[in-house]
């Protein structure tokens, strides 16, 4: 059986009692900071070489970014099964098979970090060849990317370990981890780059760190939990039939993660076609969505968390109420972040350069951006309780109409359409509408397919039962 501590923070949460929005508000506002903190890590690395380096280092970051994605999508994966298996034991009380879980998730996340430090590096510069980088940042983002895979491991350990922590409740014991993580990210930031002169490798070399401290902090209290599972070298073992079911519930979600990657090289590609200007400001604003995206990911995690404990307890009658009060919260908190973006945006865009021209286009692109996050809190929570179900498979298919078969046609559409004189690619916007419509339609076949209610029937311990 497993049992648990709910009064103390740092302990597994049973989110099968209580006010479900309660339940949903105590356990997203630890996450919401933890994600905000987990966005500083990037933010920090574009405001030190923008200040520091220059527009030229802000760009060079920014056209890594899609390469990074692509190639880390599969701890994406396993970290959402690991979240969804994690939770439906834990809410059925099944302490064998949760350890089990548990020990297959650690020794996955090994085999699949090894085989990134080999693959990586080989990959980096062919795949920003492919992308169109200018030459002048290619050297830096080739770099930057390889003492990301090379230390690869305190990612995926971080983003897995940090699920399973999620899945059994206890979203505050990452938060504290993360945050100590993440000033520590932002002074060896400092340091390399301001004081060894390390350039943008520096900014990632400082990263790789700190993951690996908020690693090691997330594997120093899953071994103190033992009240709730046991993690002991037995446990270690892969298990076959839990392996399976792994990449089973977390294919789907990294392969979301990758469509989204692909998504964003072909329209980075694009976007390396409007200049260095236009990259820069790409940049800026991606890393201010990163913090205005941050609430709907938070709730997001959460409604998967909530629902799966609650279809493991057989509880769908908290499971519909707890969704209609997440996205009431979620849809409430994305039209004020939109508000104060639309407002006082050219604040946030004056952190990363001092360039006038650079936080004009920003903005301009910003405000056609903003009003997707609305859209976007309903895809985020009604996805979310579908994959805490198990369900998957249909946000993968959602993410793959919206974003291959929409997004990119529509940007390359827009920028072709837009040519001129003045702009012989086409307008820079084009990468941004296409990003709005895509969100916006997202939202809409999302809760189409939530309301037919074929996810209710995913659940793993229902089919084991």
């Amino acid at each position: 059986m497993v049992t648990t501590k709910p009064k103390s923070l740092f302990a597994p949460r049973d989110m099968t009692e209580g006010q479900p929005w309660k339940r949903i508000v105590e356990f997203s506002i630890p996450m919401l900071i933890g994600n905000v903190a987990q966005q500083f890590y990037n933010t920090a690395d574009s405001i030190v070489v923008g200040r520091f380096i220059g527009d030229n280092a802000l760009a060079a970051v920014g056209s890594a970014g899609p390469v990074l994605h692509l190639l880390l999508v599969l701890f994406v994966g396993i970290a959402v099964g690991a979240g969804i298996m994690v939770s439906q034991y834990f809410g059925a009380k099944d302490r064998s098979n949760l350890s089990r879980t548990i020990g297959t998730c650690i020794t996955l996340t090994a085999i699949a970090s090894i085989t990134i430090m080999v693959v990586g590096p080989l990959v980096s510069r062919p795949l920003l060849i492919l992308l169109n980088t200018p030459p002048s940042i290619i050297d830096w983002c080739t770099g930057y990317l390889n003492i990301f895979f090379l230390g690869s491991a305190g990612f995926s350990y971080y983003n897995i370990l940090s699920g399973v922590l999620r899945g059994l409740g206890d979203s505050f014991s990452a938060l504290v981890y993360l945050l100590v993580a993440t000033l520590l990210n932002v002074v060896l930031d400092i340091v390399f780059v301001a004081q060894f002169n390390m350039g943008v490798p520096g900014v990632a070399l400082a990263t790789v760190i700190a993951q690996f401290i908020s690693a090691l902090l997330c594997l120093r209290r899953l071994r103190a939990m033992n009240e709730s599972f046991d993690l002991d070298w037995p446990m270690l073992k892969l298990n076959k039939d839990h392996s399976l079911t792994l990449i089973k519930l977390g294919l789907p979600s990294g392969a979301t993660q990758a469509i989204f990657s692909l998504a964003m090289i072909a329209v980075q590609s694009l976007t390396n076609s409007f200049g260095e200007m236009v990259i820069a400001a790409n940049v800026m604003i991606m890393r201010v969505d990163g913090f205005a995206m941050m609430p709907n990911f938070s709730f997001g995690s959460a409604m998967t968390t909530f629902a799966g404990q609650n279809i493991g307890a057989r509880r769908m009658d908290r499971v519909d109420q707890g969704t209609k009060d997440g996205v009431k919260i979620a849809v409430g908190v994305a039209a004020t972040i939109t508000v104060f973006l639309l407002l006082f945006g050219h604040y946030l865009m004056n952190v990363f350069t001092d360039t006038p021209e650079l936080v004009r286009l920003s903005m301009r692109m910003m405000r056609i951006l903003a009003v997707g996050y609305v859209a976007m809190a309903v895809t985020q929570c009604l996805s979310g309780v579908m994959r805490g179900a198990g369900d998957t498979m249909t946000p993968m298919w959602i993410s793959l109409i919206t974003t291959v078969g929409l997004r990119v046609p529509t940007a390359y559409g827009i920028a072709y359409l837009t040519r001129s004189e003045l702009y012989p690619t086409g307008r820079p916007e084009s990468v941004f509408v296409s990003l709005l419509v895509s969100w916006t339609l997202g939202a809409l076949i999302t809760t189409v397919y939530y309301r037919k209610g074929s996810w209710k029937s995913k659940g793993i311990t229902r089919q084991e039962a």
